[in-house]
């Protein structure tokens, strides 16, 4: 098992969800639904809903934008435990992830910016076994280190250049073996996280990826239903590696589906208008948003 140092886990606890804004804007309506959602399913069971900021990147994340996260969901009343988990303050944990993941033999640098990468990947003459299709998170690409000249690689190492971290995918599921995670509407799933290749688990401007700090986090503080919208579905195969690899405690999921406007387009932080300051402000209570959403937490 793996302790990830220096924060502590908790163990699983299937009554306890999590609402993980990330402050990069105000929350809209698709948020309140999802913030909801994670504490309705804490109340059904008897548990509690934690609140966690996931700002881990740093350049587009704003305190002024934390701060209103925590007005908002005030002001629809919505109760979390007074310690709220703020990524940018647990680095370290996440290090500690990538440091037992390099130690299996699983990570390996990747010089090649997204242009670079697609102009290799163009190239007529790719080595044997490259064929590149489309995951969840754009091109699931494999080995991608054996797109430059070992001497090459090991030059720019030297030098400090910029590069992301891979798991290199097929070592990692040879380690692991055959997983399952179970969504409780769904049921149990055959993880497949070969779905993304060789997946970014860290970059020299952002030390950690969503992908590795929601599954550290998740174990950490205890987490035992993750709650999230439909668009993560195919995340928890990746997740699900991860906790294998990492020896941590194995949550359920639930998935829920995702509010869209009248032109059926999800919501997104651009749309001002539909902020929940913007209805605050407009005179809206907090039970006219739980009718707009349709849950009552």
């Amino acid at each position: 098992m793996i302790h990830v140092k220096p924060g502590c886990r908790l163990p699983v606890n299937r009554t306890t969800t999590r609402f993980a804004p990330s402050p990069s804007g105000l929350l809209h309506l698709g948020h309140a639904y999802s913030a909801c959602f994670a504490a309705t399913e804490a109340r059904v069971r008897g548990g509690e809903m934690l609140l966690r900021i996931e700002d881990i990147d740093i350049a587009r994340c704003r305190p002024e934008f934390e701060t209103a996260i925590l007005e908002d969901l005030a002001w629809l009343g919505l109760e979390w435990p007074e310690s709220v988990r703020r990524q940018s303050d647990h680095f370290a944990d996440y290090r500690a992830a990538l440091d037992r993941l390099d130690g299996m033999g699983l990570l390996y640098p990747c010089f090649l910016s997204r242009k670079e990468l697609g102009e290799a990947l163009s190239a007529p003459h790719l080595p044997p076994g490259f064929g590149v299709e489309i995951g969840p998170d754009g091109p699931a690409v494999t080995d991608t280190d054996r797109l430059l000249p070992e001497e090459e690689r090991a030059c720019r190492l030297e030098a400090g250049e910029p590069h992301v971290l891979r798991l290199r995918m097929a070592r990692a599921m040879e380690i692991a073996g055959s997983l399952e995670w179970r969504d409780l509407d769904r049921g149990f799933q055959a993880a497949t996280p070969e779905i993304f290749g060789d997946v970014v688990l860290a970059r020299k401007d952002v030390p950690t990826s969503y992908h590795l700090s929601v599954t550290v986090d998740d174990a950490i503080q205890g987490v035992g239903l993750v709650t999230r919208g439909e668009d993560l579905f195919q995340a928890s195969h990746l997740h699900r590696l991860l906790q294998a690899l990492l020896g941590l405690p194995v949550p359920d999921f639930r998935h829920h589906g995702l509010l869209v406007d009248e032109n059926g387009r999800r919501y997104a932080k651009r749309d001002r208008a539909l902020t929940l300051r913007a209805l605050r402000e407009a005179g809206h209570t907090p039970r006219e948003i739980y009718q707009k959403v349709g849950l009552m937490p």
